[in-house]
């Protein structure tokens, strides 16, 4: 006798239909993220090690190191500019095909990095080409976050939104690690020499066979449930940016405000601090890469705890608690990395990442939240990648200018200030965890 379509084994098997379905849209939204910022955090420690020297003319050091960090600032300029194009699209045509185009670009990008001559063969035309594909990183990655966040919160079931929109912010801690953790190998078994001459190329040419496993894995999702909802309703608006700019401006500059925190603890860190430790405090490249291996993990751990906690308590909550640490670390940063000792700087790395873990994570599921199906993928994506500009883009160039003229306590107030901001903005924010997606 065959089950009735209300029978509990149909009900069960629907129920395992959807568990696998929103596995797999979970591991979706993760491995882009991983994959994309693992392609970002290859050209940030390549910016911190290398890229002067290779791609700019023989000066002093700090006028090289200063070159890297302009054209390492150069992708957060166009990252607002991905979240245009990709959100424009991923509006009005849906997150799948849209995800699947910015990994493609962020990939292809990456990966022609690793083979363009330096400016001891090809001259001027070095960084110039340097220039176009960091900024071709920057548009990918630009419509890729948003997109990947949406994925996961339009999935997400009632009052896991928060849960759900975690994944997508374990990306960046994977990335960084699998970044980190390559160049730290490439440290420990190449010398200088081969390190300079070839080695730091090998991330940016593994990123092609990245690329090609996130792309099969987001071409077997399907159309988030929020979208095909938006279709039937006939909610879709004809350009989403001019919707965005004349309705939902507010939301949009108190998003990117709140994520100004999240981008510079993360850049003053994992970017200033690396280039800091090996030219100034002389630690060795490998050393100082494992030191924030090391770290990086406790970023990680943050990241689902901070998750559940802004489910259970609320995004604002949370936020204002890792925000106020923030502000507080700054004033570390002079005592702790100026020791030279590595327990010390340890200890500076391991509070910072922690604290970004514990503000960047409820963010997967608050940008989505401010903002209506029509316009979510645009206003997540902008509202993110504004905040990228004003607390990543030049966060690197004003520490290295500030430790040059007034120490390391100048970049350590950089630090609070920044996270001073975010604050205000958070707090001039209502609160979305019980926003309904539909």
């Amino acid at each position: 006798m065959s089950a009735s379509p209300s029978s509990p084994a149909m009900a069960s098997a629907s129920d395992a239909t959807a568990a696998s379905s929103r596995s797999r849209i979970i591991f979706a939204s993760f491995i882009g993220t991983a994959i994309e910022f693992y392609d970002f955090y290859v050209y940030a420690t390549a910016a911190a090690l290398v890229i002067g020297p290779v791609f700019f003319p023989r000066s002093s050091a700090t006028a090289q190191a200063l070159s890297a960090f302009v054209t390492f600032g150069l992708a957060f300029i166009a990252r607002p500019i991905g979240s245009f194009l990709f959100g424009h699209f991923g509006d009005r045509i849906g997150r799948k095909s849209t995800l699947v185009a910015s990994l493609l670009v962020m990939g292809v990008s990456t990966t022609l990095i690793g083979f363009v001559p330096g400016y001891d063969t090809i001259g001027g035309l070095a960084p110039v080409l340097l220039c176009v594909l960091r900024f071709g990183q920057g548009i990918g990655l630009g419509g890729e976050w948003g997109g990947a966040a949406l994925l996961a919160t339009e999935y997400a079931p009632p009052g896991r939104r928060g849960w759900f929109g975690m994944f997508p912010q374990l990306g960046p801690s994977v990335g960084f690690l699998a970044s980190n953790g390559l160049f730290f190998g490439l440290a420990l078994a190449l010398s200088d020499e081969q390190f300079r001459s070839w080695g730091w190329r090998v991330p940016f040419l593994l990123s092609a066979v990245l690329v090609a496993l996130g792309l099969y894995v987001r071409l077997k999702i399907a159309e988030t449930p929020a979208f095909q909802a938006a279709i039937e309703r006939h909610e879709r608006v004809r350009v989403p940016l001019v919707t965005l700019v004349t309705r939902y401006a507010g939301p949009t500059l108190l998003g990117a405000l709140a994520m100004v925190v999240c981008y510079t603890l993360f850049y003053i860190s994992a970017v200033f601090t690396l280039s800091y430790g090996v030219s100034t405090l002389h630690f060795s490249r490998q050393s100082f890469l494992g030191l924030l291996c090391f770290a990086v993990l406790f970023m990680a751990l943050a990241t689902p705890l901070s998750a559940w906690a802004s489910d259970k308590f609320g995004r604002r909550p949370v936020l204002m608690v890792g925000i106020t640490g923030a502000i507080l670390s700054g004033f570390t940063m002079a005592p702790l990395v100026g020791s030279g000792s590595a327990p010390l700087v340890a200890t500076f790395l391991t509070i910072e990442l922690f604290l970004m873990g514990i503000t960047f994570a409820p963010m997967g599921a608050l940008l989505p939240e401010l903002f209506p199906t029509s316009v979510r993928y645009t206003g997540a994506g902008v509202s993110y990648n504004l905040g990228g500009i004003l607390g990543a883009s030049v966060a690197p160039y004003i520490a290295q200018m500030l430790a040059a003229r007034g120490g390391l306590a100048w970049v350590g107030g950089y630090v609070s200030l920044a996270a001073a901001v975010s604050l205000v903005a958070v707090l001039l924010m209502r609160e979305t965890r019980d926003v309904s997606l539909n």
